[in-house]
């Protein structure tokens, strides 16, 4: 089955390496997710770096699933890459790029991910998968402007 692709830009009027800091504390997905998925880090001691490995708990329609994700790169305060080693998706990586303009920083998403069970995860996605998470983006993004700075969004 193919892979799915979701792209995300915003600016964020503060400094990269306030935005990367950010970004790089585990506990922050939380701040950043809609409550009803009810994400909680269960591995809070844990240091961001290449090679970590993070475990959460969420709730996808209230099915309850574990999420184990792996650092695979880490370059501060540029970018970091981490891809699900467990959890719903047959494939998830996830590569965050912050880039400095304008006195703030652009905060660039790009995942990539495709579901399990083949024609019935297509499916799904094509009825579910697809909606919602843009929805938990455009939550993320306005949470974004709550806790770090004023945002613009990518024109276009």
């Amino acid at each position: 089955m193919a892979d799915h692709v979701l792209e995300s830009r915003v600016w964020l009027a503060t400094s990269r390496p306030h935005v990367f800091a950010f970004f790089a504390d585990p506990l922050h997905l939380e701040l950043l997710t809609p409550p009803a998925m009810c994400v909680r880090l269960l591995t809070p001691d844990v240091v961001m770096a290449a090679g970590a490995v993070l475990e959460f708990r969420l709730s996808w329609l209230v099915v309850p699933l574990t999420w184990r994700a792996l650092i695979r790169e880490y370059d501060p305060p540029y970018r970091f890459v981490d891809v699900q080693v467990r959890g719903p998706y047959a494939r998830w990586e996830h590569r965050h790029r912050f880039l400095e303009e304008d006195g703030g920083t652009w905060v660039e998403d790009r995942v990539t991910y495709r579901l399990p069970m083949g024609p019935l995860g297509v499916a799904a996605h094509a009825l579910v998968v697809r909606r919602q998470l843009r929805a938990v983006w455009e939550y993320r993004r306005r949470r974004l402007e709550a806790l770090v700075a004023p945002v613009r969004p990518a024109a276009g």
